[in-house]
């Protein structure tokens, strides 16, 4: 039997977006309702979460958060902090425009506290991890990898060098290893329960049930970051779709998806994370769409190389950092699929520094950068050649000759 569309029709599908921009206004109003709270006075305290710490000569700039803004702020060396604390903060709300509390902005702070005693299951695995390793990007980069803790600006440029942040940053690859490696888990203790007390029930539904339980808790836990957000929400509607006979593997999941986190979270439109996650994934489906037919083997190994080289244009639009070694990306990546869980499984048994040595090695590595950056006309045509891409195959043919002009132009 055929899959289903979710949205069949021209009708359904101006209900689905009028309901969505309703949602939508209603959410800025309820922003702006808390930007209102904010600006009431000059001067706003509160408690927030510290994200990220950016470490400047004189000084320290705090990336702050809690359940109503984020904001960056400067404080003295002095102050004895660390990613994760708890702190209260007075800090300058006068001349903070809207558009700037829907983005994030810097101010001024005026007084700050730590908040002692704060320990978390969160604040438990971080300990945690940077007690298992002494080099302090090792310890960053499985912060990362694990909490979506953010990385410091000098260590990120690294992962920028290699072209493999986006292995860094938690998205739908880290969730698809999470979620195989807890169905696993949960599949055999569950079959156990199943097979004496409720037979009738559908075992794997459940079990993906309990498995988006988890997953949310940790989307919790790593507060909403972008990029893993999109692949949640994806997941659940794949789930959902799989149970209603609903083709999963869409551009039309894919922008409900994107709809949907606007209309709840009208801040993600400012979310680079979210943006490069959703095109990443626009590429893939383009990919399954048009190489769907190749030998899984080939295309399991063209896959890697072609998302590479078809996100070239628009990662170095925002990122002009070059570097030749920036070529073993789609290696790198194949072989982070085998890193990732093992690393995982490391830490949980107490054997994290393993690899460290290596780890050490690859992160010192010194590499020649130079700058190449997508044009605004050219990034333009590109993002419009590989959205007719959808609808028309010859529009196909010349994104892939555009992608290849590029490359060879960047590296050659």
């Amino acid at each position: 039997m055929d899959s289903l569309q979710l949205i069949s029709s021209k009708k359904e599908f101006i209900y689905f977006i009028i309901s969505l921009f309703l949602i939508f206004i209603f959410n800025i109003f309820y922003e702006y309702f808390k930007y209102k709270d904010f600006i009431k006075e000059e001067v706003y305290l509160d408690r927030y979460e510290i994200i990220n710490i950016y470490k400047k000569d004189d000084f320290n700039i705090l990336k702050l958060q809690n359940q109503k803004l984020t904001l960056f702020t400067s404080v003295d060396k002095s102050k004895k902090l660390q990613k994760l604390d708890y702190i209260n903060i007075a800090v300058v709300s006068k001349g903070i425009s809207f558009y700037e509390f829907l983005k994030g902005f810097y101010t001024k702070s005026l007084f700050i506290e730590k908040i002692e005693k704060t320990d978390s299951f969160k604040k438990s695995i971080f300990t945690y991890i940077n007690n298992s390793h002494k080099d302090e990007k090792i310890q960053e980069l499985f912060n990362a990898l694990f909490l979506a803790i953010p990385i410091l600006k000098e260590n990120r440029q690294i992962y920028t060098d290699f072209g493999i942040s986006h292995l860094i940053a938690i998205s739908g690859f880290h969730l698809g290893i999470l979620s195989s490696i807890l169905f696993t888990l949960i599949y055999y203790p569950y079959s156990f329960f199943h097979q004496r007390y409720f037979p009738y029930r559908n075992k794997k539904a459940d079990v993906l049930l309990l498995t988006i339980f988890i997953l949310l808790y940790y989307l919790i836990l790593t507060n909403l970051v972008a990029s893993l957000f999109r692949a949640f929400i994806m997941f659940v509607l794949a789930f959902a779709y799989l149970r209603a006979n609903i083709k999963v593997f869409s551009f039309q999941t894919l922008l409900i998806t994107l709809l949907l986190i606007i209309a709840f979270f009208p801040k993600y439109l400012f979310s680079i994370s979210l943006w490069f996650s959703i095109i990443g994934v626009f590429y893939i489906f383009l990919y399954i769409q048009y190489f769907k037919t190749l030998p899984k083997v080939f295309s399991i190994f063209l896959f890697n190389f072609w998302i590479f080289f078809v996100f070239n244009p628009i990662v170095h639009f925002f990122f002009p950092n070059t570097s030749y070694e920036q070529l073993l990306s789609p290696f790198l990546t194949i072989f982070f699929t085998i890193f990732y869980p093992f690393e995982l499984i490391l830490h949980l048994f107490n054997f994290a520094t393993l690899l460290d040595k290596y780890i050490a090695m690859f992160l010192e590595y010194k590499m020649s950068v130079y700058s190449f950056e997508t044009s605004l006309s050219f990034f333009t045509l590109y993002i419009l050649i590989s959205l007719i891409s959808i609808f028309n195959k010859r529009a196909f043919i010349l994104l892939n000759f555009l992608l290849i002009i590029f490359n060879v132009t960047m590296f050659f």
